[in-house]
């Protein structure tokens, strides 16, 4: 038994890792955190600045998107995957508001460093910011601007109101022209119950080319490519939809055929050729005059799908053929068949048009069906379309979020500084050692309004001291003007934010940073798999 080790060295296999403790677990768990914060941070606000992303596959992201960042980032660490997951738990929630948890987490981690190297315990600290959490929360709710609760859903003009924040955050300047787009588009889809809105059911068309002004929204499907045969519009038509391809190769006729003359080879050729068109006829007679493949459309195919006056479309994407689908009514079928009459979809107008140079697909229904509305936007670069899509999306979350909830609080750091300012004096009635970690938590809010600051190149300690003077007065609302640098409602500007996006936000950074505080030890076993391949030596000259 001698030189038998003993503990947690017995207990696991050879090549663990063990980190316990303040120093060793929680204090590089909050480094760690503070890193991923300070990445995403300097991209909050209007006048964010973008990172320029490489991710694992070489591909080139320039955006302000905290949601993209973190996602192309690929972060290992495990304390910061914990914020990432809260920042991912908001974008799915809300689709907005990911850069608000993770700067807002990695504040209130920083401030609790402090208050652990003076000597507090790591619960208590914990313990402090869930009462603060549920306090910030609580007040949350009397910071709702009055008269925000009704909203006609339905009104371009009251909903590009509600959303600029949202879309101004992401594309500064870009906001007048982009909100009422996509108020357009969401109103344009939104069913009888604005509940169930659908976000999926508003796409992003993104078309190089010409500038942002360009942009137009059209009620429809667009798909980015021409026809397949020479008939290029079409009006109350029938569809036939097949998620493979249509060519012979789809037919019966697979197999090994021994063929021993010409004969039989012309016969087998006529044979095909008899069997294409009947399939093809049979699609015709069905009342189809349209025929939509998921694969290729092959040369005879085609040749009798014109003979019969049918228009030919190829979607290779198989979500574009789904929502295809959904828009006309359609049933995607997996064999070469003529379709039943419920498995036939109705197109109202189906038509080619050119935009930039580029031939699309337009798909316009009535309203009483399948609803989809497309966005099309146009840019001179790739990167800045990949922007500009991401400010639609935020936009059109926010719309989802508004059916559900229009209440807005004050935009521009306005309500997480009167929140500090309640806090603080909550904080002071309380008798044990949370108030401290109460009074870190006020502390930490004023990261918004100081990093939209630094981020717009003003001087941050001025403008948060302005600011606090301002709440001290009286005035709950007062943001910071990006302009000017001075304390102002934006709410008089129609710069919002929405109640549910910071709600959850801040319900959100809250119980991750408890999770990653609550944390004493990392245990990491032994890496699976054999000996690491042996790096390259030095090579020579050739």
């Amino acid at each position: 038994m001698a030189g038998m080790p003993y503990g947690l060295q017995a207990m696991l296999k050879e090549g663990h890792k063990h980190l316990s403790g303040l120093h060793e677990a929680v204090l590089k768990n909050i480094e760690a955190c503070k890193g991923l914060s300070n990445i995403t941070k300097t991209s909050m606000g209007p006048n964010g600045m973008n990172k320029m992303v490489i991710n694992h596959l070489d591909k080139l992201f320039v955006t302000s998107d905290a949601s993209t960042i973190i996602n192309e980032l690929e972060v290992e660490h495990p304390a910061a995957k914990l914020i990432v997951l809260a920042a991912k738990a908001q974008e799915q929630e809300i689709g907005d508001g990911t850069n608000f948890v993770i700067s807002f987490a990695g504040e209130l981690l920083a401030q609790a460093e402090g208050l652990l190297r003076d000597g507090l315990h790591t619960s208590e600290v914990a313990e402090g910011y869930s009462k603060a959490g549920k306090k910030a929360l609580e007040i949350l709710q009397t910071l709702v601007i009055s008269g925000s609760e009704t909203l006609d859903v339905r009104s371009v003009a009251e909903v590009a109101e509600r959303i600029k924040g949202s879309v101004s955050s992401k594309q500064y300047g870009y906001e007048s022209l982009l909100c009422p787009l996509i108020a357009q588009a969401c109103i344009d889809v939104c069913p009888k119950n604005p509940n169930n809105f659908n976000v999926d059911n508003v796409r992003v068309v993104k078309i190089p080319g010409a500038g942002a002004t360009d942009s137009h929204v059209v009620k429809g499907i667009v798909i980015k490519r021409d026809t397949e045969g020479t008939l290029k519009a079409i009006h109350d038509a029938k569809v036939a939809v097949f998620a493979q391809g249509v060519d012979t190769s789809s037919t019966e006729t697979k197999g090994t055929v021994l063929i021993k003359n010409a004969e039989e080879l012309e016969s087998y050729s006529r044979g095909e050729e008899d069997r294409m068109e009947e399939v093809i006829k049979g699609i015709a007679d069905s009342g189809a005059r349209v025929v939509v493949a998921g694969a290729s459309i092959g040369e005879m195919a085609m040749h009798f799908i014109e003979k019969y006056g049918m228009m030919a479309i190829r979607i290779p994407s198989k979500f574009d053929l789904r929502r295809f689908c959904r828009a006309t009514g359609a049933t995607a079928l997996i064999k070469l068949t003529p379709p039943s009459a419920n498995e036939l979809g109705y197109a109202k107008s189906l038509e080619v048009q050119e935009i930039g140079g580029t031939n699309i697909i337009l798909l316009q229904q009535d309203s009483s069906l399948g609803q989809v509305a497309s966005v099309i936007l146009r840019a001179a670069t790739d990167n800045v379309l990949d922007d500009l899509e991401r400010a639609v999306d935020d936009g059109v979350n926010s719309y989802k979020a508004l059916c559900k909830d229009a209440r807005t609080v004050p935009a521009g750091g306005a309500m997480e500084l009167e929140i500090a300012k309640q806090l603080r004096d909550f904080g002071r009635k309380e008798t044990g050692l949370e108030q401290y970690a109460i009074a870190k938590f006020a502390e930490a809010l004023e990261v918004v309004p100081r990093t939209i600051a630094e981020n717009s190149g003003l001087n941050a300690t001025d403008v948060v001291a302005k600011l606090h003077a301002a709440h001290a007065a009286g005035q709950a609302n007062a943001g910071l003007d990006v302009e000017t640098g001075e304390p102002k409602d934006l709410s008089e500007d129609g710069i919002l934010d929405l109640f549910t996006t910071k709600w959850w936000a801040i319900k959100l950074a809250v119980d991750a940073v408890v999770t990653v505080l609550r944390v004493d030890q990392i245990i990491m076993a032994k890496q699976a798999g054999g000996p690491k391949p042996r790096d390259a030596g030095a090579a020579d000259e050739d």
